[in-house]
Protein backbone atom coordinates (compact mmCIF):
# COMPACT_ATOMS: atom_id res chain seq x y z
CA UNK A 1 0.00 0.00 0.00
CA UNK A 2 1.08 3.25 -0.95
CA UNK A 3 0.04 6.94 0.88
CA UNK A 4 0.92 10.81 0.78
CA UNK A 5 0.84 12.90 3.66
CA UNK A 6 -0.14 16.31 3.07
CA UNK A 7 1.86 17.98 5.84
CA UNK A 8 4.66 17.18 8.09
CA UNK A 9 4.45 18.76 10.96
CA UNK A 10 4.06 18.34 14.76
CA UNK A 11 1.22 15.52 13.73
CA UNK A 12 1.63 14.72 9.80
CA UNK A 13 5.73 13.38 10.49
CA UNK A 14 5.33 11.33 13.14
CA UNK A 15 1.70 9.80 11.95
CA UNK A 16 3.75 9.05 8.58
CA UNK A 17 6.57 7.76 10.38
CA UNK A 18 4.35 5.43 12.46
CA UNK A 19 2.26 4.20 9.21
CA UNK A 20 6.41 3.83 7.35
CA UNK A 21 6.94 1.51 10.22
CA UNK A 22 4.32 -0.58 9.52
CA UNK A 23 5.26 -1.55 6.09
CA UNK A 24 3.12 1.45 3.97
CA UNK A 25 5.22 3.46 1.20
CA UNK A 26 4.66 7.07 2.47
CA UNK A 27 5.38 9.93 0.50
CA UNK A 28 5.45 13.09 2.74
CA UNK A 29 4.62 16.39 1.49
CA UNK A 30 5.66 20.00 2.77
CA UNK A 31 5.71 23.66 1.15
CA UNK A 32 8.79 23.99 3.53
CA UNK A 33 11.97 23.08 0.86
CA UNK A 34 13.90 22.80 4.07
CA UNK A 35 11.77 20.23 5.84
CA UNK A 36 11.22 18.28 2.85
CA UNK A 37 15.31 18.16 2.81
CA UNK A 38 15.89 17.44 6.45
CA UNK A 39 13.48 14.36 6.57
CA UNK A 40 15.30 13.50 3.38
CA UNK A 41 18.55 12.85 5.12
CA UNK A 42 16.65 10.65 7.70
CA UNK A 43 16.47 13.73 10.28
CA UNK A 44 13.98 15.98 11.69
CA UNK A 45 12.87 19.42 12.37
CA UNK A 46 10.56 19.25 15.22
CA UNK A 47 11.05 18.05 19.08
CA UNK A 48 9.55 14.47 19.89
CA UNK A 49 10.59 12.36 21.94
CA UNK A 50 12.30 9.00 19.57
CA UNK A 51 11.27 10.15 16.74
CA UNK A 52 14.92 11.12 15.07
CA UNK A 53 15.08 7.13 15.63
CA UNK A 54 12.00 6.60 13.57
CA UNK A 55 12.19 8.61 10.84
CA UNK A 56 15.82 7.78 10.68
CA UNK A 57 14.76 4.31 10.08
CA UNK A 58 11.86 4.61 7.85
CA UNK A 59 13.83 6.85 5.45
CA UNK A 60 16.71 4.77 5.31
CA UNK A 61 14.92 1.18 4.32
CA UNK A 62 12.95 3.27 1.77
CA UNK A 63 9.40 3.48 3.42
CA UNK A 64 9.32 7.58 3.82
CA UNK A 65 10.51 9.60 1.45
CA UNK A 66 9.55 13.79 1.48
CA UNK A 67 8.81 15.25 -1.82
CA UNK A 68 7.20 19.16 -2.37
CA UNK A 69 4.47 17.77 -4.23
CA UNK A 70 1.88 14.43 -4.16
CA UNK A 71 1.91 11.81 -6.52
CA UNK A 72 0.06 8.86 -7.25
CA UNK A 73 -1.25 6.47 -4.29
CA UNK A 74 -3.68 4.50 -2.75
CA UNK A 75 -4.66 6.69 0.33
CA UNK A 76 -4.35 10.66 0.89
CA UNK A 77 -3.90 12.54 4.43
CA UNK A 78 -4.51 16.03 5.29
CA UNK A 79 -2.73 17.08 8.08
CA UNK A 80 -2.48 20.38 7.58
CA UNK A 81 -2.91 23.39 10.11
CA UNK A 82 -6.44 24.98 10.54
CA UNK A 83 -5.81 28.31 12.33
CA UNK A 84 -8.41 31.24 12.68
CA UNK A 85 -8.84 34.35 11.01
CA UNK A 86 -8.92 37.64 12.77
CA UNK A 87 -12.61 37.48 14.07
CA UNK A 88 -12.08 33.72 15.30
CA UNK A 89 -13.65 32.09 12.26
CA UNK A 90 -11.79 29.00 11.24
CA UNK A 91 -9.28 29.58 8.10
CA UNK A 92 -9.60 26.27 6.11
CA UNK A 93 -7.24 27.68 3.15
CA UNK A 94 -4.57 25.23 3.82
CA UNK A 95 -6.97 22.26 3.98
CA UNK A 96 -8.76 23.17 0.41
CA UNK A 97 -5.09 23.85 -0.85
CA UNK A 98 -3.79 20.41 -0.07
CA UNK A 99 -6.90 19.39 -1.37
CA UNK A 100 -6.42 20.56 -4.79
CA UNK A 101 -2.82 19.45 -4.70
CA UNK A 102 -4.28 15.77 -4.35
CA UNK A 103 -7.07 15.84 -7.11
CA UNK A 104 -4.86 15.40 -10.08
CA UNK A 105 -3.64 12.11 -8.46
CA UNK A 106 -7.10 10.63 -7.26
CA UNK A 107 -8.51 7.59 -8.87
CA UNK A 108 -11.30 4.87 -8.59
CA UNK A 109 -11.11 2.87 -4.95
CA UNK A 110 -8.66 5.84 -3.13
CA UNK A 111 -9.28 6.81 0.07
CA UNK A 112 -9.19 10.27 1.12
CA UNK A 113 -9.02 11.44 4.69
CA UNK A 114 -9.03 14.57 6.31
CA UNK A 115 -6.67 14.73 9.59
CA UNK A 116 -6.52 18.72 10.24
CA UNK A 117 -8.68 19.72 13.11
CA UNK A 118 -11.75 21.33 10.91
CA UNK A 119 -15.03 23.00 11.56
CA UNK A 120 -18.11 20.57 11.32
CA UNK A 121 -18.72 19.90 7.64
CA UNK A 122 -15.52 20.59 6.21
CA UNK A 123 -15.20 16.84 5.00
CA UNK A 124 -18.39 17.26 2.87
CA UNK A 125 -16.96 20.70 1.54
CA UNK A 126 -13.73 19.14 0.23
CA UNK A 127 -16.24 16.14 -1.31
CA UNK A 128 -17.93 18.77 -3.25
CA UNK A 129 -14.20 20.57 -4.28
CA UNK A 130 -13.18 16.91 -5.33
CA UNK A 131 -16.32 16.25 -7.30
CA UNK A 132 -16.64 19.55 -9.16
CA UNK A 133 -13.03 19.04 -10.49
CA UNK A 134 -13.40 15.26 -10.34
CA UNK A 135 -17.27 14.76 -11.34
CA UNK A 136 -16.30 11.41 -12.43
CA UNK A 137 -14.93 10.52 -8.86
CA UNK A 138 -18.60 10.44 -7.30
CA UNK A 139 -19.61 7.70 -5.23
CA UNK A 140 -15.82 6.20 -7.02
CA UNK A 141 -13.94 7.14 -4.05
CA UNK A 142 -13.94 6.95 -0.02
CA UNK A 143 -13.47 10.03 2.13
CA UNK A 144 -13.72 10.19 5.66
CA UNK A 145 -12.81 12.39 8.62
CA UNK A 146 -10.30 10.90 11.36
CA UNK A 147 -8.94 13.47 14.22
CA UNK A 148 -5.82 12.79 15.98
CA UNK A 149 -5.57 13.04 19.65
CA UNK A 150 -2.18 12.90 21.07
CA UNK A 151 -0.12 13.99 23.68
CA UNK A 152 2.91 15.94 22.59
CA UNK A 153 5.73 14.56 24.17
CA UNK A 154 3.81 10.83 24.02
CA UNK A 155 3.07 11.56 20.55
CA UNK A 156 4.49 7.84 18.91
CA UNK A 157 3.17 5.74 21.92
CA UNK A 158 -0.38 7.24 21.61
CA UNK A 159 -0.27 7.65 17.90
CA UNK A 160 -0.61 3.81 18.32
CA UNK A 161 -3.11 2.96 21.48
CA UNK A 162 -4.87 5.67 21.18
CA UNK A 163 -8.59 5.10 20.17
CA UNK A 164 -9.50 6.74 17.17
CA UNK A 165 -12.93 8.21 15.96
CA UNK A 166 -13.64 7.88 12.14
CA UNK A 167 -16.12 9.30 10.55
CA UNK A 168 -16.90 9.07 6.56
CA UNK A 169 -19.38 10.91 4.52
CA UNK A 170 -20.97 7.46 3.78
CA UNK A 171 -20.76 4.25 5.63
CA UNK A 172 -18.28 2.23 3.22
CA UNK A 173 -15.80 5.21 3.12
CA UNK A 174 -16.02 4.94 7.14
CA UNK A 175 -14.94 0.78 6.59
CA UNK A 176 -12.10 1.81 4.13
CA UNK A 177 -10.60 4.49 6.61
CA UNK A 178 -10.87 2.03 9.47
CA UNK A 179 -9.29 -0.85 7.49
CA UNK A 180 -6.23 1.67 6.98
CA UNK A 181 -5.95 2.99 10.71
CA UNK A 182 -5.97 -0.77 11.78
CA UNK A 183 -2.87 -1.06 10.48
CA UNK A 184 -0.99 1.12 12.99
CA UNK A 185 -3.61 1.92 15.51
CA UNK A 186 -4.21 -0.94 18.29
CA UNK A 187 -6.35 1.40 19.98
CA UNK A 188 -10.26 0.97 19.32
CA UNK A 189 -11.75 2.19 16.45
CA UNK A 190 -15.30 3.96 16.79
CA UNK A 191 -17.17 4.28 13.66
CA UNK A 192 -19.46 7.14 13.37
CA UNK A 193 -20.50 9.79 10.23
CA UNK A 194 -17.66 12.66 9.43
CA UNK A 195 -19.94 15.89 11.28
CA UNK A 196 -19.63 13.73 14.27
CA UNK A 197 -16.13 12.48 14.25
CA UNK A 198 -15.32 16.40 13.16
CA UNK A 199 -17.48 17.78 16.14
CA UNK A 200 -16.30 15.26 18.73
CA UNK A 201 -12.69 16.73 18.26
CA UNK A 202 -14.08 20.19 18.87
CA UNK A 203 -16.19 19.11 21.77
CA UNK A 204 -12.79 17.33 23.28
CA UNK A 205 -10.65 20.17 23.79
CA UNK A 206 -13.99 22.83 24.16
CA UNK A 207 -14.31 20.46 27.26
CA UNK A 208 -10.46 20.65 28.43
CA UNK A 209 -10.57 24.32 27.68
CA UNK A 210 -13.58 25.12 30.26
CA UNK A 211 -12.13 22.63 33.14
CA UNK A 212 -8.92 25.01 32.51
CA UNK A 213 -10.87 28.07 32.42
CA UNK A 214 -12.30 27.59 36.37
CA UNK A 215 -8.89 26.34 37.64
CA UNK A 216 -7.65 29.50 35.94
CA UNK A 217 -10.70 31.56 37.03
CA UNK A 218 -10.18 30.10 40.66
CA UNK A 219 -6.31 31.32 40.98
CA UNK A 220 -7.54 34.62 39.91
CA UNK A 221 -10.42 34.76 42.57
CA UNK A 222 -7.69 33.21 45.22
CA UNK A 223 -5.22 35.77 44.54
CA UNK A 224 -7.82 38.83 45.45
CA UNK A 225 -8.76 36.54 48.67
CA UNK A 226 -5.43 36.31 50.04
CA UNK A 227 -5.45 32.27 49.67
CA UNK A 228 -3.02 29.69 47.68
CA UNK A 229 -4.69 28.59 45.13
CA UNK A 230 -2.88 25.42 44.73
CA UNK A 231 -3.23 23.97 48.32
CA UNK A 232 -7.02 24.97 47.62
CA UNK A 233 -7.17 22.70 44.66
CA UNK A 234 -5.52 20.00 46.45
CA UNK A 235 -8.01 20.26 49.31
CA UNK A 236 -10.66 20.19 46.91
CA UNK A 237 -9.71 17.29 45.32
CA UNK A 238 -10.03 15.26 47.94
CA UNK A 239 -13.70 14.90 47.36
CA UNK A 240 -14.33 11.71 45.76
CA UNK A 241 -16.19 13.50 42.56
CA UNK A 242 -14.22 16.49 42.42
CA UNK A 243 -11.38 16.82 40.02
CA UNK A 244 -9.93 20.73 39.49
CA UNK A 245 -7.34 20.61 37.22
CA UNK A 246 -3.76 22.90 37.76
CA UNK A 247 -3.83 26.94 37.13
CA UNK A 248 -1.56 28.41 34.35
CA UNK A 249 -0.71 31.88 32.92
CA UNK A 250 -3.25 31.07 29.90
CA UNK A 251 -3.67 27.80 27.48
CA UNK A 252 -1.57 27.41 24.31
CA UNK A 253 -1.26 25.24 21.54
CA UNK A 254 -2.53 24.70 18.05
CA UNK A 255 -5.96 22.86 20.04
CA UNK A 256 -7.49 23.46 22.90
CA UNK A 257 -6.68 27.56 22.50
CA UNK A 258 -7.74 27.32 18.79
CA UNK A 259 -10.95 24.52 18.39
CA UNK A 260 -13.12 25.94 20.47
CA UNK A 261 -13.37 29.09 18.45
CA UNK A 262 -14.73 26.71 15.74
CA UNK A 263 -17.96 26.13 17.44
CA UNK A 264 -18.54 29.39 18.46
CA UNK A 265 -18.02 30.93 15.39
CA UNK A 266 -20.37 28.61 14.04
CA UNK A 267 -22.90 28.42 16.98
CA UNK A 268 -22.68 31.57 18.81
CA UNK A 269 -26.33 31.69 20.40
CA UNK A 270 -25.61 28.05 21.20
CA UNK A 271 -22.19 28.23 22.47
CA UNK A 272 -22.27 30.38 25.76
CA UNK A 273 -20.13 29.01 28.09
CA UNK A 274 -17.56 28.15 25.70
CA UNK A 275 -17.36 31.33 24.76
CA UNK A 276 -16.70 32.55 27.88
CA UNK A 277 -13.88 30.08 29.22
CA UNK A 278 -12.58 31.02 25.71
CA UNK A 279 -12.24 34.37 26.86
CA UNK A 280 -11.02 33.89 30.64
CA UNK A 281 -8.22 31.88 29.16
CA UNK A 282 -7.13 34.17 27.06
CA UNK A 283 -7.51 37.05 29.95
CA UNK A 284 -5.56 34.86 32.56
CA UNK A 285 -2.26 35.96 30.35
CA UNK A 286 -2.98 39.60 30.56
CA UNK A 287 -3.25 39.45 34.11
CA UNK A 288 -0.01 37.59 34.15
CA UNK A 289 1.47 39.94 32.29
CA UNK A 290 -0.12 42.83 34.60
CA UNK A 291 1.51 41.33 38.20
CA UNK A 292 4.91 41.57 36.09
CA UNK A 293 4.70 44.52 35.23
CA UNK A 294 3.57 45.48 38.67
CA UNK A 295 6.46 44.23 40.32
CA UNK A 296 8.75 46.17 38.50
CA UNK A 297 7.23 49.31 39.08
CA UNK A 298 7.29 48.37 42.75
CA UNK A 299 10.87 47.08 42.03
CA UNK A 300 11.73 50.33 40.48
CA UNK A 301 10.02 52.40 43.07
CA UNK A 302 11.86 50.60 46.32
CA UNK A 303 15.51 50.41 44.38
CA UNK A 304 15.23 53.34 41.95
CA UNK A 305 16.98 50.58 39.71
CA UNK A 306 15.46 49.24 36.63
CA UNK A 307 14.69 44.91 37.12
CA UNK A 308 16.46 41.74 35.64
CA UNK A 309 13.66 39.80 35.15
CA UNK A 310 13.82 36.26 33.62
CA UNK A 311 10.88 34.91 31.81
CA UNK A 312 10.90 31.41 32.31
CA UNK A 313 9.88 29.69 29.48
CA UNK A 314 8.16 29.95 25.78
CA UNK A 315 6.31 26.91 25.38
CA UNK A 316 2.77 26.07 25.33
CA UNK A 317 3.22 23.32 28.06
CA UNK A 318 5.76 21.55 29.36
CA UNK A 319 9.02 19.88 28.23
CA UNK A 320 8.12 20.81 24.21
CA UNK A 321 9.57 23.38 21.78
CA UNK A 322 6.33 24.19 20.39
CA UNK A 323 5.60 28.01 20.60
CA UNK A 324 2.39 27.87 19.18
CA UNK A 325 -0.15 30.33 20.48
CA UNK A 326 1.35 30.16 23.58
CA UNK A 327 0.49 32.16 26.68
CA UNK A 328 3.82 32.16 28.32
CA UNK A 329 5.64 34.11 24.37
CA UNK A 330 2.69 36.00 24.81
CA UNK A 331 3.39 37.27 27.82
CA UNK A 332 6.84 37.43 27.37
CA UNK A 333 6.28 39.82 24.20
CA UNK A 334 4.45 42.22 26.08
CA UNK A 335 7.03 41.94 29.44
CA UNK A 336 9.40 43.29 26.68
CA UNK A 337 7.31 45.87 25.43
CA UNK A 338 6.13 47.46 28.48
CA UNK A 339 8.40 46.97 31.17
CA UNK A 340 11.02 49.60 32.19
CA UNK A 341 13.14 46.00 32.45
CA UNK A 342 15.99 44.07 31.62
CA UNK A 343 14.03 41.05 30.26
CA UNK A 344 16.23 38.10 29.92
CA UNK A 345 13.81 35.26 28.04
CA UNK A 346 14.20 31.44 28.49
CA UNK A 347 13.35 28.26 26.83
CA UNK A 348 15.85 25.16 27.65
CA UNK A 349 13.76 23.50 24.39
CA UNK A 350 15.32 25.70 21.92
CA UNK A 351 18.49 27.15 20.97
CA UNK A 352 17.57 29.96 19.51
CA UNK A 353 14.29 32.02 18.03
CA UNK A 354 14.07 34.84 15.70
CA UNK A 355 12.40 37.30 17.78
CA UNK A 356 14.29 36.57 21.17
CA UNK A 357 17.74 36.05 22.65
CA UNK A 358 17.37 32.96 24.59
CA UNK A 359 19.28 32.81 27.52
CA UNK A 360 20.96 29.86 29.79
CA UNK A 361 17.84 29.17 32.27
CA UNK A 362 20.95 29.14 34.99
CA UNK A 363 22.35 32.04 34.20
CA UNK A 364 19.23 33.79 33.84
CA UNK A 365 17.70 33.03 37.43
CA UNK A 366 21.42 33.85 38.69
CA UNK A 367 20.80 37.03 37.31
CA UNK A 368 17.72 38.34 37.86
CA UNK A 369 15.79 40.20 40.37
CA UNK A 370 12.27 38.84 39.45
CA UNK A 371 12.03 35.38 38.35
CA UNK A 372 8.90 34.90 36.68
CA UNK A 373 7.64 31.07 35.94
CA UNK A 374 5.70 30.19 32.69
CA UNK A 375 6.21 27.20 32.11
CA UNK A 376 7.10 23.94 34.27
CA UNK A 377 9.75 22.74 32.83
CA UNK A 378 11.75 19.88 34.27
CA UNK A 379 14.87 22.31 34.07
CA UNK A 380 12.75 24.25 36.32
CA UNK A 381 11.60 21.67 38.78
CA UNK A 382 14.71 21.07 41.36
CA UNK A 383 16.32 25.15 41.04
CA UNK A 384 16.80 26.05 44.48
CA UNK A 385 15.20 29.45 46.34
CA UNK A 386 17.81 32.57 46.59
CA UNK A 387 16.56 34.49 49.12
CA UNK A 388 15.85 38.29 47.87
CA UNK A 389 14.92 37.35 44.31
CA UNK A 390 11.09 38.14 43.42
CA UNK A 391 9.55 34.82 42.21
CA UNK A 392 5.94 34.97 40.42
CA UNK A 393 4.77 31.30 39.87
CA UNK A 394 2.08 31.18 37.89
CA UNK A 395 2.64 27.39 37.08
CA UNK A 396 2.91 25.92 40.76
CA UNK A 397 6.55 25.01 40.29
CA UNK A 398 7.15 26.57 43.64
CA UNK A 399 4.00 25.45 45.01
Amino acid sequence: MKAVFMGLGYIGLPTAAVAASKGIQIVGVDVNSIVVETINQGKIHIAEPSLDKLVKNVVENGYLKASLKPEEADAFFIVVPTPFKQNHRADISYVESATRMVIPFLKEGNLFVIESTSPVMTTEKMAEVIYKERPELKGKIYIAYCPERVLPGNVLYELEHNDRVIGGINPESTEKAIEFYSIFVKGELHKTNSRTAEMCKLTENSSRDVQIAFANELSMICKKADIDVWELIELANKHPRVNILQPGCGVGGHCIAVDPWFIVSDFPEQSQLIKRARETNDYKADWCANRILDACQKYTAETDLEPIVACMGLAFKPNIDDLRESPAKYITSRIISEARADVLVVEPNINSHKSFNITNYKDAYNKAHIIVWLVKHNEFINMPRTIGKVELDFCGLRK
